[in-house]
């Protein structure tokens, strides 16, 4: 993780440094999510759900269930 520091334009734009472009993969066009947290701002990828497939591979489903849920 880096820290950089960028500029609000009067637009209220701000530009991705070019390393952290590349470092993210992100492309013209790219969406962002920008989450408020904590008094400050935290732009995420959005990320199509074909490419979150598979990413919980591995993980057990087996969940002790409360008495009152038995099948």
């Amino acid at each position: 993780m880096s820290t950089v520091t960028v500029t609000v334009s009067p637009k209220f734009q701000i530009v991705i440094p070019l390393d952290v472009r590349r470092r993210m993969k992100l492309e013209p066009g790219a969406k962002l999510m920008v989450l408020e947290f904590n008094g400050g701002l935290r732009p995420m990828p959005l990320k199509p759900a074909a490419a979150l497939r598979g990413i919980a591979r591995g993980i057990s489903t087996m969940v002790e269930r409360e008495p009152d849920r038995a099948l």
